[in-house]
Parts: structure tokens; sequence; C-alpha cells
């Protein structure tokens, strides 16, 4: 993964597949793919993203590659997605627009899916999708299409008060939720 800033900026606007096992129980969505992810095609990729550890301390997956782990997740019946689709830099080179646009299709989705619980990694990507300003992490009074709402921290560094152990707490959570943890 030694890629120059050119060669990872020519990824900004591309798009990677979902992880989508065919049990679905458990969906994970991600605010956008990185340029990291756009350019190996895996989900939450950046070398330093916590994503992979948490889900290793969680008991989800017993290794943090990416590309490991997503077989294993598929294999428990834990998908991947993000509200907007388009790979970006950062998350906050998003419009507004395209989070509550990307609410719609992730009520497709999971419409079309039926996964038990939606962990969205992140609360202020969470407010402006659902339009709830006030909603607090954890799980959320509202459903979407039948599924558990959850509303987990970002795994990414630039959310430095939350660490690996706090992350596999809350990814813990909505696993159980979703009964694929005791």
């Amino acid at each position: 993964m030694g890629w120059s800033r050119a060669e990872l900026e020519s990824f900004a606007g591309s798009t990677i597949p979902d992880l989508m096992p065919d049990d679905l129980r458990l969906l994970f969505v991600g605010i956008n793919p990185g340029l990291v992810s756009a350019a190996t095609g895996l989900h939450f990729a950046r070398r330093g993203n916590r994503f992979y550890p948490a889900l290793v301390r969680a008991g989800l997956v017993d290794t943090d590659d990416p590309a490991a782990a997503a077989d294993q997740l598929r294999a428990r019946g834990v998908g991947i997605t993000n509200l907007v689709a388009r790979a970006s830099a950062r998350a906050d080179e998003l419009d507004p627009a395209e989070l509550v646009e990307g609410r719609a299709h992730l009520t497709e989705l999971v419409l079309s899916r039926r996964p038990r619980v939606v962990a969205i990694a992140g609360i202020t990507s969470y407010r402006t999708a659902f339009g709830v300003r006030g909603a607090r992490p954890g799980r959320q009074p509202e459903d979407l299409a039948g599924a558990q709402v959850w509303v987990v921290p970002n795994p990414s560094g630039l959310n430095a008060h939350e660490t690996v152990e706090s992350l596999a707490r809350a990814y813990r959570e909505a696993a159980q939720a979703a009964q694929l943890l005791v």
C-alpha cells in the first residue's frame, strides 16, 4: 500500500462494493469510503483505522487484516456499506444533502436485505442523515425498515476520544443485539 498522494487522489469519487453476506444479520454503515478503501476495494482499509482491531476485541473476527476479516464477517452474517458511496479524502468533504440521500438508499437496502441490526458509525453523520439533532450513541428509539438502529463510534483516528476498547464495546453491543454474540 505505497501510493503517492496523487495516486490516492485519483480514487476520489470512485465507489467500492458493499460487503454483503447472503444471510445479513448485522450491517455496519460507514460515512463514505476513504481513498485507501477506494484503492483497495476494502472497507475501512486505511492503515491505522481502528475498525478491524476493534472487531477483533469485540469477538467478531480473529484478524485485523481487512481482506481476511471481510471473509470472516461475511461468514458470520455481517455486512458493510456506506451512507455515501463516493470516496473522498475526508468525510467533511461531503455535502449534508448527500448524507440525507444516503439514508434513502440505506432504507431501500435494509428493506431488501432485512438485517436485524443496522450499526451506523458516526453520530454526526447519523444526526445529519436522519435529521435527529439530539441523537445519542447507542440504540436509537426509531427502527429503520424493521431493523434496530445503533449509532456506534466512527473508528477514524480523527475521532481521537475513542479507543480500540471503547469501539469494541460499542461494536460488541450491536453484535449482541443482532444475536451474533452471547
